[in-house]
């Protein structure tokens, strides 16, 4: 068998009895026409390695690897896994199938140490965490096609004064250039959820952050955009307040939603001077 031969995923899920889990965040994306086009818009091809998460049924990737590419499937669902052994028969091995939490494993590990992208239709309930653990390592793919909420999508590409700009915004835009590549119905699902989704394509900027900087980072846009509609001095009053807006050159009387990613980044670089 190979991967043309494999019945629709619909008759394959009745087959095995399965029904998406709320509790995981599950909603499968059963339409080849729109995984392929994630598969596409994610720029693999023919021997690259491509972490997933969460593939549940395989639609995302029957694709991948109808792309010609290897991949490591991180699902925590045992269910899928009979399911997924097939795929991965019928694609010659070139899928391989990890029970784990991805929130939990090392994907340096998984890869070992070989460069890899994350290609996935993130489960909801993860995927702005485990977003946040590849935008500032110790692993960083090479890229990352990734489908969201739309609203998050929307919060990750946000420019400053937009309404959806944010912690996430930042944090993405300065370790990765950001694009919103493509919108997914909720009908597109199944079970379809209440929202529509959109993927995001992230590819880690040349001039990307170090590790310190980051976490730097982390903590000022915590405590920023904690307290949004305060000035910088008392929604950063436990971090430097005024004198850490002086050390950087930035108005205290600013709103966090003001700065710009670069400010955002002079302003931890001023914090990490008054260590």
């Amino acid at each position: 068998m190979n991967l043309s031969d494999l019945p629709p995923l619909r008759e394959s899920l009745e087959a095995h009895g399965l029904l998406a889990k709320k509790s995981l965040g599950q909603h499968f994306l059963l339409d080849l026409n729109i995984t392929r086009k994630i598969a596409r818009l994610s720029g693999v091809g023919p021997d690259d390695l491509v972490i997933e998460v969460g593939p549940g049924p395989g639609g995302l990737t029957r694709a991948l690897l109808e792309a010609g590419v290897q991949v490591i499937a991180v699902e925590k669902d045992p269910r899928f896994l009979p399911l997924l052994q097939e795929l991965s028969e019928a694609a010659g091995g070139r899928l391989r199938v990890e029970l784990a939490d991805a929130m939990e494993v090392d994907e340096a590990d998984l890869t070992g140490g070989r460069p890899a992208a994350v290609v996935s239709n993130l489960p909801y309930n993860v995927g702005t965490p485990l977003l946040v653990k590849w935008l500032t390592g110790p692993f960083t793919p090479t890229s990352m096609t990734l489908m969201f909420q739309k609203e998050v999508a929307q919060r990750i590409v946000a420019p400053p004064g937009a309404s959806a700009y944010g912690r996430l915004a930042v944090l993405a835009q300065a370790a990765a250039r950001c694009e919103l590549v493509m919108d997914a119905p909720a009908r597109a699902f199944t079970p379809p959820p209440k929202v529509d989704s959109a993927v995001v394509r992230l590819v880690p900027r040349d001039d990307r952050p170090p590790a310190e900087l980051m976490d730097a980072l982390q903590t000022l846009t915590q405590a920023a955009f904690g307290q949004r509609r305060k000035m910088l001095r008392s929604s950063l009053k436990a971090l430097g307040g005024e004198a850490l807006c002086a050390g950087a050159g930035i108005d205290a009387a600013r709103r966090a939603e003001t700065l710009s990613v670069a400010e955002f980044l002079t302003l931890a670089q001023a914090r990490l001077a008054l260590r």
